[in-house]
């Protein structure tokens, strides 16, 4: 049977396996490492080898989240040739239940190797290790937990929250301490900021998945507002990832280098006047890798500010 959108053709394991881990998530993901480290290096405080492992970490933490999302979504059927987006191993037939479960089993095991590794290397009290390994726990089952289970909370429109949360301030503060051992008010704007922008690409791909999805009782933020009120949300999550990065350049004095993230403000603009004028659910497609892209570069040049500062 083929699809004009998703030829169900047979593809070799280790191609199933490859569209399943979607690699291209990978540096968002890691965004906000980047950014953390970078607020210590601004600090004096950067430190290469715990950077380094908080980067592997949290890239185990992204793989477990999309092989769980794969999973759960091809056991409550969500993600069905009749969707916008692309299918997956599982959804090919090209990987089995059975297989997932053991890939996603030696995932877990290998995040918690890592994240030990993290800690162990980073916290230099009792207290702080036991809060970062509580902390790599939680993030855990939240990967896990997005799409697997009775009442996966990206079926009820948390997804928003979870990714504000985790690729945000948990994300760039906990990378941030890891190697300075100190914490302040002020670095939740940048840490917003980082969470806004991976926010704006589940946004997109919730756009463009919005009526399969609407279809197969998935409620996500995008369901729940609507084409025209998800358009307008993404207009106030780009506005506010750039007004956040914004304040913290005021509140900090950073000097000219300081503000090139605002090299990046006319490609958000432009992006968000597509999506804007743009209605139909087809027209999201594109809008995916480039709103990965600009968030990237966001991040990217705000770093490179601090660095230079």
């Amino acid at each position: 049977m083929t699809d004009n959108l998703h030829p169900m053709t047979a593809i070799s394991s280790s191609r199933a396996w490859l569209e399943s881990l979607r690699l291209r998530t990978l540096p968002l993901a890691c965004a906000s490492v980047m950014t953390g480290s970078a607020l210590a290096w601004w600090q004096g405080h950067f430190n290469a080898g715990t950077a380094a492992l908080a980067l592997l970490t949290t890239a185990l933490l992204q793989i477990l989240s999309n092989l769980a999302n794969d999973y759960g979504d091809a056991l409550k059927g969500s993600d069905t040739p009749a969707r916008i987006g692309p299918l997956r191993g599982m959804q090919k037939g090209a990987i089995s239940q059975k297989q997932m479960r053991s890939a996603l089993i030696l995932t877990v095991a290998l995040t918690m190797i890592s994240g030990v590794a993290l800690v162990i290397r980073a916290c230099q009290s009792v207290n702080d290790f036991l809060g970062f390994i509580a902390l790599g726990a939680v993030a855990i089952v939240a990967a896990i937990a997005y799409t697997v289970g009775k009442k996966p909370y990206g079926y009820l429109g948390l997804g928003d929250a979870s990714v504000l949360i985790f690729f945000g301030w948990l994300g760039v503060m906990g990378s941030y301490y890891l190697q300075a051992h100190q914490l302040s008010l002020l670095l939740l704007l940048p840490a917003t900021a980082c969470g806004l922008m991976a926010v704006a690409v589940l946004n997109v791909n919730n756009m463009r998945d919005i009526e399969s999805d609407q279809q197969h009782g998935k409620f996500t933020l995008a369901v729940r507002l609507g084409a025209s009120g998800a358009r307008r949300y993404h207009q106030l999550i780009l506005t506010a990832a750039v007004l956040c990065c914004a304040v913290f350049a005021l509140l900090t004095s950073l000097n000219l280098a300081g503000w090139l993230f605002l090299l990046s403000a006319p490609l958000l603009f432009r992006q968000a006047r597509y999506i804007t004028q743009q209605p139909s659910a087809v027209a999201m497609r594109p809008m995916l890798a480039k709103t990965v892209k600009s968030a990237l570069l966001l991040n990217l040049l705000f770093s490179l500010g601090l660095v230079l500062n």
